[in-house]
């Protein structure tokens, strides 16, 4: 009756890749489900109960793959799954950040405190003791 709410409507997998597409996004089927991309970004989702989940980290594109941000301590990367590696440059960790936000705003995704200071990296590596994060090569610091 007068104080009633209305009823929340949760969007479906398409509506949320539909309003993607309106923004300006790319969206084109891969292998782990559909890569968005934007500019040189790019992350690959899945539908998981109806919700866009990522598949793997946001990054560059290099190539055919998706080069995650690395964090040496010293200087931030993007390394790819078949080891290619190209130094982050302050205009790519800007747009890398401007398309997470805008991305996970589109498909409803919670914000975090810690994601919306600025971009995350997905390893950390502060120090140059090799492989000592199980088995993660690091022939960019070997001497």
């Amino acid at each position: 009756m007068f104080f009633r709410r209305a009823r929340v409507e949760i969007p479906t997998f398409d509506q949320r890749i539909d309003k993607l597409r309106a923004a300006g996004f790319a969206v084109t089927p891969s292998v782990a489900g559909l890569r968005v991309t934007r500019g040189p970004c790019a992350i690959d989702l899945k539908e998981q109960d109806g919700a866009a989940v990522a598949v793997c980290q946001a990054g560059i594109l290099m190539g055919a793959e998706i080069g995650a941000l690395v964090d040496g301590g010293y200087q931030k990367f993007f390394r790819t799954p078949s080891e290619k590696q190209k130094p982050a440059l302050a205009d790519d960790l800007k747009a890398l950040h401007d398309f997470e936000e805008d991305l996970w705003q589109l498909v409803g995704q919670q914000s975090y405190y810690n994601q919306s200071l600025g971009t995350v990296s997905t390893l950390y590596l502060y120090d140059r003791v090799k492989d000592r994060d199980r088995g993660v090569p690091h022939r960019a610091w070997e001497t």
